[in-house]
């Protein structure tokens, strides 16, 4: 796999340098030695030969290595080890050769960052002031003088090695962490877009579906009222009243209509709490079906959120509505009911009922919606010839008085 963050330029400078150091070194020693005018006749053999010993270690053990070999820690050991030996050597032999003996400050690196490379730090250290030292004259001030000078160019070199391998390190986390945020920031940008799509296609199917609740709650039961009217008309010889009152219930629901075009609450509503709201539905809804409905209300009435009492009063219209078409109910009862924490609907009948799993019309349907919509909870109880039972409970969020 390539590495997302490859060595900078002048970190890849750097490794050449460390690989070309040790030749750089060796060549100028080698060429200052041989040049000296103070070197014995002869000598020069013997330089010849350490230093083609020290040349052939350093291409064995390092150049000519496959490349996944040298970055191994056995490797650099022997790499290192052989080095400093053949700058010793080199060194004792003539004190110029110290030149290469710095090379071992170079490849000491290789080991940060760890305990290796003040090791190998201090082991060169060592190697470029003994071997220039004249031990035949040494004074314990002189080698007290050398070791703390061994020790502080360790801690120098050694802790300088381990610095920048900690900053390269830093440079790469910071590097990795930014090239992961632009990620996550183009990863967010999709995800945004996508949560907009969702959601301009979740609000499109949201008024769709309230304008299906109002249109089911509004014109058609208008338009069912209407009908029931007409044919009432048909059917006896004084029509006036029946025309009248379709009359009055094609105005009401043309005006429901408008309203819900708008989302606006019900014009009963508008002007009046809840119970006085359900009140006066209630009275129209029986004048139009023929049903007799008793109305109860119970408890502290307090002022609803508009929402609660939207939802309270479409839902008691869907329920009485249903009782008109599919109950052949004689008497219902609507109860509302405030309980402190919460507001219960309830609303009966003693028509025919049906099977529980029948239950699934868009109108039960609809009023389910809009009780979850609020947080509430709603419940149907029928059974075939024993009437139905609705019953719903939304919790009583208040508002101030209107």
């Amino acid at each position: 796999m390539n590495d997302p963050f490859p060595p900078s330029r002048w970190e890849g400078l750097f490794e050449r340098l460390v690989g070309a150091v040790p030749f750089i070194t060796l060549g100028v020693s080698l060429v200052i030695s041989i040049a000296s005018p103070d070197q014995p006749e002869g000598v020069w053999l013997t330089t010849l030969g350490l230093s083609a010993l020290a040349l052939a270690w350093v291409l064995c053990s390092h150049t000519l290595l496959p490349s996944r070999w040298r970055g191994r820690r056995g490797t650099t050991v022997a790499h290192f080890t052989g080095v400093l030996v053949t700058a010793a050597l080199l060194s004792l032999h003539d004190p110029i050769f110290i030149i290469y003996t710095i090379s071992g400050f170079f490849i000491a690196s290789q080991f940060a960052p760890s305990k290796w490379t003040f090791a190998a730090v201090a082991a060169t250290s060592a190697v470029l002031y003994g071997s220039s030292l004249d031990w035949s004259q040494a004074t314990v001030q002189l080698i007290a003088f050398h070791v703390a000078i061994i020790a502080v160019q360790t801690l120098a070199i050694g802790g300088g090695a381990i610095l920048s391998i900690r900053v390269e390190e830093r440079q790469r986390k910071y590097r990795k962490a930014l090239t992961d945020l632009e990620a996550a920031l183009e990863e967010n940008a999709g995800l945004h877009a996508q949560l907009m799509t969702q959601a301009r296609e979740a609000g499109v199917l949201d008024e769709r579906q309230r304008m299906a609740r109002e249109i089911h709650d509004t014109l058609a039961q208008g338009l069912a009222g209407i009908i029931a009217q007409i044919q009432a008309a048909k059917r006896v010889a004084a029509k006036e009243p029946h025309l009248d009152l379709a009359l009055s219930l094609a105005r009401d629901s043309l005006a429901e209509a408008r309203r819900s075009v708008d989302a606006l609450s019900p014009g009963q509503l508008e002007d009046a709490h809840l119970p006085d709201a359900l009140a006066t539905m209630a009275r129209s809804w029986a004048e139009t079906s023929g049903v007799q409905l008793h109305i109860e209300i119970t408890g502290e009435r307090v002022p609803l959120s508009p929402a609660i009492e939207v939802t309270l009063f479409r839902v008691a219209q869907e329920a009485l509505t249903n009782v008109a078409k599919h109950a052949a109910a004689s008497r219902t009862g609507l109860t509302l009911s405030y309980t402190g924490a919460a507001v219960l609907l309830d609303v009966r009948d003693d028509g025919t009922g049906f099977d529980g799993r029948e239950g699934k019309g868009f109108g039960l349907n609809s009023m389910r919606h809009r009780v979850r919509g609020v947080s509430g909870t709603l419940e149907i109880d029928s059974t075939p010839g024993e009437g139905t039972a609705v019953s719903i409970s939304v919790p009583a969020l208040q508002v101030g008085p209107r």
